[in-house]
Formats: structure tokens, C-alpha cells, sequence
């Protein structure tokens, strides 16, 4: 699953900040609905936390779907994040 680093920085400055972006390029950011402007240097200033947050992501997801795929050979149950991950959720 794909995830936009700059996106991603903007959200972890302003969970519920509406945006745009062309591709990785933080000049293409359109700040949709009246959304104030972040400026540009907090943006790349988060931007390695965003690429590890969202490397820890993946990681999570590739756990989790080994733990499902252990348990479904072993014969037991799957947790609801399990499963989900399990059908592409």
C-alpha cells in the first residue's frame, strides 16, 4: 500500500489538514477547503519521521499477515485485524 510522504508529514502536524499533492513534490500542495497554509520548512522537517512512520506501517502490515497465515496453518483463530489483512482490508 502506498503512502505519500508528504501527506503523511502533513498529517503529523495537522491530523485533519485537507490537501493535495502532485506526486512527492511538496511545491504541487494544494490546500484544499480554505485549509491554512503549513509552511514548507515544517513539512520537510517532518518528513523523516513520515517516511519511518510510514515504513513502520508496512512492517506492522507484513507482521500481521505472517501471525494470520501461522494461524490459519495452525488451525486458530484470527483476531478481526487479522482477517482483514488476510482479504486485502
Amino acid at each position: 500500500m502506498y503512502q505519500n510522504k508528504i501527506i503523511k508529514a502533513v498529517q503529523l502536524i495537522k491530523a485533519d489538514a485537507q490537501l493535495s499533492v502532485s506526486g512527492e513534490d511538496i511545491d504541487s500542495i494544494v490546500w484544499e477547503n480554505g485549509e491554512a497554509p503549513i509552511a514548507k520548512a515544517d513539512i520537510e522537517a517532518k518528513i523523516p519521521e513520515a517516511e519511518q512512520a510510514i515504513a513502520d506501517e508496512a512492517q506492522a502490515r507484513i507482521d500481521l499477515k505472517a501471525s494470520a497465515k501461522a494461524k490459519l496453518i495452525a488451525g486458530e483463530a484470527l483476531t478481526e485485524d487479522e482477517a482483514n489483512v488476510m482479504i486485502g482490508g
